[in-house]
């Protein structure tokens, strides 16, 4: 009989990394979750952009229960076909060559800046290693990828960080292009900064990191962890803007719930990472390549894709009715069901008490930054859903109001 745990559990068991919210959710379906109360919550968090087809999808449920039945793990002395299935499919619906898998979105981005400089190092020499990332950026937590990220709230308790990385400003391109030299070896980017703030490229911009890059023979890394995987109604974020990386780096959505990444490159990149020179005991184990390639033929269709575009107008539109009546926001901004909401100077820092607020009332937001309420959920959610979760959302802004009213 498993013992009764609560959410004060956590507080007396678990390292103190997180602040989870003061329920505990222990079932769901589509896009709604039950907590141990039975209460019900209208999910527009999509676990980070991470549950694309919803909770508990029949499909996805059949596809982990017959792996489960045949191959759990063998580790990377061995393959298995899940994984190499969804590795064609990656490599048919994308620019990439090769894939290597990961558990995550920050080991994939390790993996992509490991790749850039082993690749500068064989070709040219030690000296070719700096690394241009961006400001406000988020790449992971692993001391690389943290340091990559360019926001010091998340390094600066753990100096001496790795150095070689320099940051340029997000969407200028004259900032990056004074740091992008025959030194560098990669530029890393997301098409959208999803944590900074859901703050979408200019397509000028991307395509002038393409060309300075071309110009100095350096790696366009672009992490698609936010923003891949149908998040954008496109199934890479990429393929929207009209700019090919060099280097892909994919995870969140692409198993659908279950841990995965993805490193996707070309075959000329690839060449210069030989056996043994990188690796994950877990990455690419056939349950995660049997779900991710469930998730990929369910996604990566014209139904899905068209359907993003069209979800997101239900939100785009409930969101301004909602801002005509309370005018909380500056700007509603972002691409496909991406969606980020900007708190205008009244409400400059609190976007945590809207998130709280919206628990309150039976509704899972994000935030992006202390000024950005982040939705980020299903590709596939009803417009029931939508409705009540946006009736839901407009009931708590209305309860923060009252409250900094008083």
């Amino acid at each position: 009989m498993n013992p009764s745990v609560s959410r004060e559990n956590f507080d007396q068991w678990i390292v103190p990394t997180y602040a989870p919210a003061s329920f505990v959710p222990v079932r769901a379906e589509g896009s709604t979750l039950w907590d141990q109360q039975g209460k019900s919550y209208i999910d527009f968090a999509g676990g980070i952009a991470v549950n694309a087809l919803g909770h508990a999808h029949p499909d996805l449920q059949k596809a982990l229960q017959q792996q489960a039945a045949k191959l759990w793990h063998t580790g990377n002395g061995y393959t298995n076909e899940p994984i190499l299935r969804l590795a064609k499919q990656l490599i048919d619906a994308t620019f990439a060559d090769r894939v290597f898998f990961c558990n995550s979105g920050a080991e994939a981005n390790e993996a992509a800046l490991k790749l850039a400089r082993k690749v500068a190092h064989d070709k040219v020499g030690e000296q070719k290693s700096g690394i241009v990332a961006f400001k406000n950026a988020f790449h992971g937590r692993t001391l690389f990828t943290v340091t990559a990220g360019g926001q010091p709230a998340y390094s600066k308790d753990f100096a001496p960080l790795p150095g070689g990385i320099d940051h340029a400003v997000y969407n200028d391109l004259a900032s990056a292009a004074a740091l992008i030299t025959d030194q560098t070896c990669a530029v890393i980017v997301e098409p959208i900064q999803g944590e900074g703030g859901v703050v979408p490229a200019e397509p000028a911009f991307l395509r002038g990191l393409r060309e300075l890059c071309d110009q100095h023979q350096a790696v366009l890394i672009f992490d698609e962890v936010q923003s891949g995987v149908g998040r954008t109604g496109s199934l890479y974020a990429y393929m929207h803007y009209g700019v090919t990386p060099d280097v892909l780096t994919t995870a969140k959505a692409l198993g659908g719930g279950f841990p995965m990444g993805a490193m996707l490159t070309t075959e000329t990149l690839a060449s210069a990472m030989g056996v043994g020179t990188h690796g994950t005991t877990y990455g690419g184990n056939p349950l995660a390549g049997a779900v991710g390639g469930k998730v990929m033929e369910l996604i990566n269709t014209p139904e899905v894709m068209s359907g993003v575009a069209l979800r997101h107008q239900w939100f785009v539109d409930g969101l301004n009715e909602i801002n005509q009546r309370l005018h909380l926001f500056s700007e509603i901004r972002g691409l496909g069901l991406l969606i980020g909401c900007v708190l205008n100077q009244d409400y400059n820092g609190q976007a945590k008490q809207f998130n709280q607020a919206a628990a309150v009332e039976g509704l899972m937001v994000l935030i992006a930054g202390a000024n950005v309420i982040r939705f980020a959920p299903s590709l596939i959610i009803s417009q029931a859903e939508v409705k009540e979760g946006l009736a839901r959302f407009e009931i708590a802004c209305r309860a923060v109001i009252e409250g900094a009213a008083k």
